[in-house]
């Protein structure tokens, strides 16, 4: 055990009665531990939020410039925190340090992103404008794939309409986050963030909490729904950003080896483990067999192994829950008829690592296509009408992103503008911005994070009406 983690409540460290162990997914090994809040910890981290809201909310250029300098420390320190990430979550290094700069660009976004004030009526009769307000404390609950990220997607347009916030990481990747908490404590004023550390049960406790008045999640459509379920009572706000299965339709006249980069790039990016990386690709019967053999050539030439290690592409899957699923989905797979192009099984040794895996020969109906397997393997489905092609695509309770690949663009835009889903890709996949919403349609989620529909999720509309008489 290197380092000692610690919570940030009131803007102080905070250590839990108890502690649980943090995986390092390249060894299987409790790498450190973690403090595992109790209840009471939980309402003083709530009732901290709660007290600093009224401060907070009132100076919107003190918000700004603390989200500047929150964005500068994290370009600051890429490195130390990055090592972090690379030890819980299994990423390579270089992407580790690339997330936690991305969380820097993210901050810099929100902090210049405008607040509108809208003036609906001005006339002899009144000067009606609409405002947004902040809503209050917000929890804010995150996943193990980017939990830095994905957390500064919540914190940055949060702070900046005005919340507080109290945010809890995934059990499996709390380390960086509780780094986030330390570094971030000089910059925000106590109370303003508060980072706590456990299992399913403090989230569940989060949840039901009577204080926050908007719970933001990211995670699986099943816990989504048990959040928007214990949300209900209280009537507290919702953003669910949930799964995703995201089809890539290839049409007819796309070119094999131009594309196959790309495709095997946003398939395989974080090993798999992206809610809106490509989980299926529909390939016309007449190139099936050449875009098969290119994205196998490519998952046999990467480079998996320990993230720390030079010149890695691929870590370990994050946990042994998702390792044996990914596992299980493609055994079953295999057993259905389906055959490995590449890949195929889990690496012998130590640690949650898989082989980047293409299945060809497989069809709708397997639990790798009709499912969200979130992990290095990749069904190559045939196709031969495209008008089935985007009927299978969108025969699914999913609705996060797809994408559409084709020499001639309009048309492929055509059939990406008939994907049932928040995000339609043409000639690319997984290019997200800050700038642009990202959210999904049916199970997928409710609500969208970033842009300033983003910001404006984390606002209630108010009506200023003055009359001038």
């Amino acid at each position: 055990m290197s380092e000692k983690y610690a919570m940030t409540i009131d803007g102080q460290a905070v250590d839990a009665p108890a502690t649980f162990g943090v995986v390092n997914p390249a060894t299987g090994e409790v790498a450190e531990q973690a403090p595992d809040a109790s209840r009471e910890q939980l309402d003083a981290a709530m009732r901290s939020a709660q007290a600093a809201y009224a401060e907070w909310r009132r100076d919107e250029a003190a918000r700004r410039k603390a989200l500047h300098e929150a964005a500068d420390i994290m370009f600051a320190n890429t490195e130390e925190i990055g090592r972090i990430l690379t030890l819980e979550q299994g990423k390579p290094l270089a992407d580790a340090t690339m997330e936690v700069a991305g969380a820097g660009v993210w901050l810099k976004y929100f902090a210049d992103l405008e607040l509108p004030r809208e003036v609906i009526q001005d006339d002899d009769n009144a000067l009606v404008e609409v405002v947004r307000r902040p809503m209050g404390v917000v929890a804010a609950i995150t996943p193990w794939n980017y939990p830095l990220l994905l957390a500064i997607w919540k914190l940055a347009p949060a702070l900046l309409a005005g919340n507080t916030m109290v945010l809890k990481p995934s059990p499996f990747t709390p380390l960086s986050s509780l780094k986030l908490g330390e570094v971030l404590r000089d910059v925000l004023p106590p109370g303003v963030l508060n980072v706590v550390t456990g299992g399913d049960e403090l989230g569940a406790w989060m949840t039901s909490h009577e204080i926050p008045r908007k719970i933001s999640f990211t995670g699986s459509v099943a816990t989504g729904k048990r959040v928007a379920a214990a949300a209900a009572p209280d009537l507290k706000r919702v953003t669910l950003e949930l799964g995703g299965n995201d089809p890539a339709i290839l049409l007819d006249d796309a070119d094999p080896a131009a594309v196959a980069d790309k495709l095997f790039g946003a398939a395989f990016q974080n090993n798999g483990q992206v809610c809106s990386a490509i989980k299926r690709v529909y390939v016309p019967e007449a190139l099936y067999g050449d875009v098969v053999d290119a994205l196998a050539e490519r998952a046999k030439a990467a480079k998996v192994g320990d993230g720390m290690q030079e010149g890695v592409q691929f870590g370990p899957i994050n946990n042994k829950p998702q390792f044996e699923r990914v596992g299980e989905l493609v055994a079953d797979a295999l057993a259905g008829g389906a055959r490995a192009a590449a890949g195929g099984k889990p690496v012998d040794g130590p640690g949650y690592f898989f082989e980047p895996t293409i299945l060809a020969d497989v069809e709708d109906g397997a639990r790798i296509v009709d499912e969200e397997q979130f992990g290095p393997a990749l069904p190559v489905v045939k196709y031969t009408d495209v008008e089935e092609a985007l009927a299978r695509a969108n025969g699914t309770h999913f609705g996060l992103s797809g994408s559409v690949w084709s020499a001639d663009a309009d048309r492929a835009a055509e059939i990406a503008g008939r994907l049932e889903c928040g995000t339609a890709w043409v000639n690319t996949h997984l290019a997200l911005a800050p700038h642009q919403p990202f959210g999904g349609f049916k199970w997928s989620g409710v609500g969208v994070e970033n842009g300033p529909w983003g910001l404006y999720g984390f606002t209630e509309l108010q009506v200023v009406h003055r009359s001038k008489h």
